[in-house]
C-alpha cells in the first residue's frame, strides 16, 4: 500500500512538472500543450512521453513553428507527437 501512494505521488509530481511546462507564455502555445496534456498525455506510452518531454526542451520560437506546421521536425518521435498535438486542439 505504501508503494502505491509513493507511485502515484511520484506521477502526481510529474505531471505537474510537465503541466508547469506548459505554460510558455505564449497564448497559442499554452493552449496547444496544456490541452494535449488534459486530453491525451495519459493515454501515451512511455516512447512518446519522453518524447513530449523533450519537444517542452524546445525554445518557443521553434516550438510554435513546428505546432503551427511552418516547420517539419526531423526526428519521427518528435514528428508523431507534433502531429498527435495538431490533431487534439483541432478535434
Amino acid at each position: 500500500m505504501m508503494n502505491e501512494q509513493r507511485v502515484s505521488s511520484g506521477a502526481d509530481t510529474d505531471y505537474n512538472r510537465i503541466s508547469w511546462q506548459c505554460r510558455r507564455g505564449m497564448r497559442e502555445l499554452d493552449v496547444l500543450l496544456t490541452g494535449f496534456l488534459e486530453q491525451r498525455y495519459s493515454s501515451l506510452n512511455d516512447v512518446e512521453h519522453r518524447t513530449f518531454e523533450l519537444l517542452l526542451e524546445y525554445p518557443d520560437a521553434v516550438l510554435l513553428e513546428l505546432l503551427m506546421g511552418r516547420m517539419a521536425a526531423a526526428d519521427t518521435d518528435v514528428a508523431n507527437i507534433v502531429t498527435q498535438i495538431r490533431n487534439a486542439a483541432a478535434a
